[in-house]
């Protein structure tokens, strides 16, 4: 008896991804262990996706649906782009390579353009020129793009040395030897911010929020600058 196929659908797919996505990584990924991980034959895949890029494409429709869907507010637009930065901040880090697949897709998606039209509307009201709105808008997303990459990047690299040591040193006991190898000149001031825990504060919420104020303070000073020239 000829055995059922598996019933798909495109939901079921976009589930699949992402799992997938959080086990090993984009790097990994390909649509032949999607269709391993979904029971079926990849040409199946086609039906529902041209292509992986196709794929990625909706994969990063469903995070800029799901940021639109959780940003709301109503203030300036300093309030506006805050909590745009700290609604997209949690966004990416619930979707696995959810920032490698925002940077490597184009906004030809409903809601990528909706998203894209939203973070620009956050500016409008700002005393900027239009060329100077897309430039903040563009700033501060890749601010919070490559904020989040870097500390998924700094994760996988951390657990990938633990797992070559084994039961060996820690990467921060080798860095402590490596650092007092190396002489004052070389390494002073790297060392002593090492030895004070400064670079643990990278990735987290007080290290987020302090650059996004460097970012919010700096457009004020542009406003300021621009002001006081007319």
């Amino acid at each position: 008896m000829k055995k059922q196929q598996p019933q798909i659908s495109e939901d079921k797919i976009l589930e699949a991804s992402w799992e997938l996505l959080g086990e090993d990584g984009i790097e990994k990924f390909s649509l032949r262990r999607l269709a391993d991980r979904l029971g079926i034959q990849a040409p199946s895949l086609y039906w529902y996706f041209i292509s992986k890029q196709n794929l990625y494409q909706r994969l990063a429709n469903q995070v800029s649906k799901t940021i639109l869907e959780e940003f709301h507010s109503e203030g300036d637009w300093k309030e506006q782009l805050r909590e745009l930065a700290v609604t997209m901040r949690s966004v990416l880090y619930r979707y696995p390579c959810s920032t490698q697949l925002m940077m490597m897709t184009l906004p030809h998606e409903p809601d990528i353009i909706r998203f894209t039209n939203r973070m620009l509307l956050c500016v409008e009201s700002a005393p900027l020129e239009q060329e100077q709105k897309m430039q903040v808008v563009t700033t501060l997303v890749n601010y919070v793009s490559y904020f989040v990459l870097d500390d998924y990047q700094h994760e996988r690299n951390v657990s990938a040395l633990l797992k070559d040591k084994g039961k060996g040193a820690l990467p921060g006991e080798e860095m402590v030897h490596l650092l007092d190898s190396m002489s004052e000149t070389e390494v002073g001031l790297f060392r002593r911010m090492f030895k004070n825990g400064l670079f643990e504060l990278m990735g987290t919420d007080r290290a987020f929020e302090f650059g996004l104020k460097l970012i919010l303070l700096g457009i004020e000073q542009v406003i300021k600058e621009q002001e006081s020239s007319m």
